[in-house]
């Protein structure tokens, strides 16, 4: 234990060392000079790396008609292309983490592995990432746009596997796949194809407070035309918050087959992906917050600490009425993990005179729980406090009195270990909710595309989804713990007999939920492109059908064992049998036109507007919100590159109607699901520059501004689009240094977010705040290459989000307040061997 410590704390110096030791003598051309005076070519490393700097003339096919996609600086159109190696510089801790380098995206990945919520272009929403879709090569991961309690970017996980990950914005995407208005993130894997005589990796990483990280990955020919590529990770550790138990704990399992047809006229490919991947999910804790400063309240850090322990870690939690009442276990641990396979296939042919045929299929099923803490809104107080409030709270109830008589004080005990509670302990309550969650998904996209002359393609598209969702909530719970890194569970006892909290439960479950759904949806569209000179013209539209059925139990108040004088289980709510129905089906329209005119080759500029839609996912229709979403999107971009500088420029202007909001809110001690419909309007310009003033130096600077609000909302009418910020920007200075035995690298980024509002009353002021993040890679020969990646080095407190179950705004009482921080300084060290 002892030696891994040491090694954790040695390697990043030893890396910084190696660094610092490295000749510094860099040649204009990109080369460096042994000892024997004669120039030694940059290695294939170095090469590689230099060649991420300039991403315009990627080719992308996320959002293109063409199976073979088109360049970037040719799109009319919104795309940003992050290469494996971008993936691994931005070290991101999740999925959805990765997505804070696409510029009009905001993140508040704070929550851990996922559960992160994901905003687009001023795109309004309460949480999760309602208009962000995840594929897989092309194919949805899910058929609709998400679910309470579960966001597409949280159903996939980043490895060796991925060549690249596209993330589209806006632009023709209402016409193709499912359709998303906002983001497609479409993450496409190595296939092997590109390595006829086979290669793979091994790689190894440790990191902050017990990281540790295992990955896999190899792809080759094994028949002439065949192609087999497939690897995977294995991992365990709590990241920056040390829960007492593994806050990330799973793997991951896939292999892809490919076949290509002779004289390049195409290929067909299958792939199958298992996730079994526990991830605790970190939510808000107490804070103090001092003319816009924030601080830690009493020992307890946001950026590192958090309340999850073992003492809470496996609990059994009352769900039904008996005596003693019927319990179901909850393991914290679990968080928001997947258990999830994935299969899939892709499908290209060109058969002649300008014909050609795609398909992209795949099926999702598995679990997607949620076990979590969710805070409510009274803020923490002493342990004395707390008595006496329970004392009056016992008192004024009748049923209490006449079962146990009148209290004058109380005890608290803790619940393992026993020991009396100092009197002068904070303690706070904090609600545990269990969700229980099974998806499946299917879906079906094909395309028949004709040249019809020189330059003109049309495009004739199918898409087909079948969804569903069974789902068990328990939601409530309170558990009555301290305030301190790894909180303990408490028990308090009044004086005449009256149980106010047992086994650490001072509250039952205020919202038990069950529902059933199914959805089906079908869409046909008809697109056609057109290259004529220095232009490149495309338009498209599409009509869609989607069907929901479903049904969702009802519930009722009891308590669980008949017993007045035990506090801690009256007015459970619990399901009665009986059921609600539902049946919802829309139709949409949606279109798209733009136009990309090329000054040069390496100049260009585009208009594009779009009219896209969003169907209520079945949480909206059972919750009573079941319109459908329409926005109108207008772009206007340019593009330019050259040896000195690439430069990626889009103003955005985008109006919602029938904007749904949900949330659940706490009043009077229940939670309450409150909905709310309406409008918005927003608009920005996205900017990502890289300069290049000298070889192997660059600078990468990318951000957006924005400024969306409220329309036709009642009283939130013209109040700023909740949880993201009006501007934000990120810059990355990278140095890239030839060596005789291959490369050293270094770079860091600086982050601003501007200040945001927590909720829709633009009450809950989120300050602004900036962090600082470095990282080092060395590559040794053409096997060996080690990173080092440290994030938030300057350990930063900042929230990227409040408290959303307060009555729609406001803080816990005075100064204290609920929020989500940041993760505090965090180092990773990886070493990886190709082969």
């Amino acid at each position: 234990m002892n030696i891994i410590r040491f090694t954790r704390q040695a390697l990043p110096a030893a890396v910084i060392a190696a660094l610092l030791a490295v000749p510094l003598q860099v040649h204009a051309a990109g080369q460096s000079t042994g000892d024997s005076g004669q120039q030694t070519p940059p290695s294939k490393a170095a090469s590689q790396r230099s060649n991420t700097a300039t991403t315009l003339d990627q080719v992308v096919v996320t959002g293109s008609a063409n199976v073979g996609g088109v360049k970037q600086m040719d799109a009319s159109y919104s795309i940003t292309s992050l290469s494996s190696y971008d993936i691994k510089d931005l070290a991101p801790h999740s999925t959805a983490d990765l997505l804070r380098a696409v510029p009009t995206l905001w993140v508040e990945a704070s929550g851990g592995q996922t559960g992160a919520n994901v905003f687009v272009r001023g795109f309004p929403g309460a949480g999760d990432a309602r208009f962000v879709t995840t594929e897989l090569n092309g194919s949805p991961l899910y058929g609709a746009s998400g679910l309470s309690f579960m966001s597409t970017p949280g159903l996939f996980r980043i490895d060796d596997s991925v060549k690249r990950v596209e993330v589209l914005r806006g632009g023709p995407s209402p016409i193709f796949a499912s359709g998303q208005p906002g983001a497609t993130v479409n993450f496409i894997q190595k296939d092997g194809t590109d390595t006829p005589d086979g290669a793979g990796s091994i790689g190894v990483s440790v990191g902050t407070k017990g990281y540790r990280r295992v990955d896999l990955y190899w792809g080759g020919e094994i028949a002439q035309d065949w192609y087999l590529a497939g690897g995977g990770f294995a991992r365990k550790g709590d990241g920056v918050h040390d829960a007492q138990f593994d806050i990330n704990r799973g793997g991951q399992f896939e292999a892809i087959l490919t076949h290509t047809f002779a004289n390049d006229n195409g290929s067909f490919a299958f792939y199958a992906r298992h996730t079994n991947d526990d991830n605790a999910f970190l939510t808000s804790v107490p804070m103090v917050s001092i003319n816009g400063e924030l601080h830690r309240m009493d020992q307890f850090d946001p950026r590192s600490d958090t309340l999850l322990s073992k003492d809470m870690q496996h609990t059994v939690m009352q769900t039904t009425p008996g005596n003693p009442p019927g319990g179901m276990n909850v393991n914290l641990a679990r968080g928001r993990g997947i258990n999830l396979s994935v299969y899939g296939s892709k499908f290209h042919l060109n058969f002649g005179d300008g014909w050609t045929v795609s398909n992209h299929a795949n099926f999702v099923g598995g679990d997607v729980p949620t076990v979590a803490l969710f805070n409510g809104n009274t803020p923490p107080q002493t342990m004395s406090a707390y008595i006496d409030a329970a004392v009056a709270r016992a008192n004024g109830d009748p049923d209490v009195v006449a079962a146990a008589g009148i209290a004058t004080g109380g005890s608290a005990a803790f619940t393992h270990g026993g020991g009396a509670v100092n009197p002068d302990q904070l303690v706070l309550e904090t609600g545990l909710w269990a969700v229980d969650k099974h998806i499946r998904s299917f879906t079906d996209e094909v395309r028949l595309s004709k040249e019809l002359f020189d330059g003109n393609t049309l495009t004739f598209g199918g898409y087909y989804a079948n969804y569903g969702t069974r789902d068990r909530w328990d939601l409530g719970n309170n558990i009555l713990t301290t305030l301190q890194n790894n909180a303990r569970l408490i028990d308090v006892t009044l004086d005449n007999g009256v149980a106010v909290s047992h086994d650490g439960f001072s509250g039952p479950s205020t919202y038990a939920f069950a529902e059933a759904w199914g959805g089906r949806n079908l869409a046909g569209y008809i697109s056609d492109s057109w290259v004529t000179g220095p232009w490149r013209l495309d338009l498209g539209v599409r009509y869609e059908r989607q069907r929901a059925k479903g049904h969702s139990a009802n519930s009722t108040a009891v308590d669980l064992d008949g017993n007045a004088a035990t506090l801690y289980n009256n007015g459970a709510s619990v399901l009665d049998g009986t059921y609600k129905y539902f049946s919802e089906n829309n139709s949409h329209v949606s279109w798209t036109a733009g136009a990309n005119y090329s000054f040069t080759d390496h100049m260009s500029a585009f208009v594009r507007v779009n009219s896209g839609q969003l169907f209520p996912m079945f949480d909206d229709i059972q919750g009573g919100t079941p319109s459908v979403q329409t926005v109108k999107q207008y772009e206007l971009g340019f593009k330019s590159e050259n040896r000195y500088y690439s430069a990626y420029l889009t103003a955005f202007y985008n109006k919602f109607d029938n904007l749904p909001f949900q949330a659940f809110v706490e009043r009077d001690g229940k939670l309450v699901n409150v909905t709310l419909a309406g409008g918005s309007k927003a608009k920005g310009l996205g900017f990502d520059f890289t300069l290049r003033p000298i070889e192997n130096f660059n600078i990468h600077f990318t951000g957006d501004y924005l400024d969306g609000e409220y329309t036709n909302y009642g009283d939130f009418s013209g109040n700023q689009v909740e949880r993201q910020p009006k501007f934000q920007y990120r810059m990355t200075p990278s140095w890239l240094i030839p060596t005789q035995w291959g490369m050293a690298r270094i770079f860091a980024t600086y982050t601003h977010v501007g200040r945001r509002y927590g909720n829709i009353n633009n009450d809950q002021i989120l300050p602004a705040y900036h962090t600082f993040d470095v990282g080092a890679e060395l590559a040794v020969g053409e096997h060996w290459d080690f990173r080092l990646n440290g994030t938030n080095i300057t350990n930063t407190l900042a929230l990227t989000e409040g408290n959303n179950r307060a009555a729609l705004g406001g803080s816990a009482g005075g100064n204290i307040i609920y929020g989500r921080s940041i993760f505090g300084r965090t180092w990773k060290l990886s070493a990886k061997y190709s082969f």
